[in-house]
C-alpha cells in the first residue's frame, strides 16, 4: 500500500460499476432481511405515514426535540461550568457525609438529653 492511497484512500465505488455490483446487491439483500426480522422496516413505514398524513405536526415534533437535547445540553454545560474547582473524591464525599451524619445524631442526643433534664425538673 503506498503511501498516497493511504493518505488521500481509495475511491468511492459506485453501485453501478460492475466490479462491485454482487458485493452491492449482496449488502442491501442482508441489510433488508435485518430491518425485517427486528420490525425496523414496519416501524420506518409507519413513520412516513405518520409524516405524510400531519406534515406540521412531524416537524414540530422532530424539530422539538431536537431544541430539547440542544437545550439540556446547554444546561448541562452551565451546570458543569458553575462547579467548584477542587476536586473531591468519593472517599472523601462519603467521609464528609458520615462526619455531618455524625454531627447531627451527637446534637439529637444532647437535645434529647437536656430535654429530658428539663422534664424531669418539672416533675419535682
Amino acid at each position: 500500500m503506498g503511501w498516497k492511497k493511504l493518505i488521500l484512500g481509495e475511491k468511492m465505488p459506485d453501485k453501478d460499476d460492475p466490479k462491485y455490483r454482487k458485493q452491492y446487491e449482496k449488502e442491501v439483500d442482508i441489510g433488508r432481511r435485518t430491518a425485517r426480522l427486528l420490525g425496523i422496516d414496519k416501524a420506518a413505514a409507519s413513520v412516513q405515514r405518520f409524516a405524510i398524513r400531519f406534515p406540521r405536526f412531524f416537524l414540530v415534533l422532530v424539530f422539538g426535540v431536537v431544541i430539547f437535547c440542544l437545550g439540556y445540553n446547554i444546561y448541562r454545560i452551565a451546570t458543569v461550568a458553575n462547579m467548584p474547582r477542587e476536586r473531591i473524591t468519593a472517599t472523601e464525599r462519603q467521609e464528609g457525609l458520615l462526619k455531618k451524619r455524625h454531627v447531627e445524631r451527637m446534637d439529637t442526643i444532647t437535645v434529647k438529653h437536656i430535654n429530658s433534664d428539663n422534664d424531669d425538673n418539672r416533675q419535682n
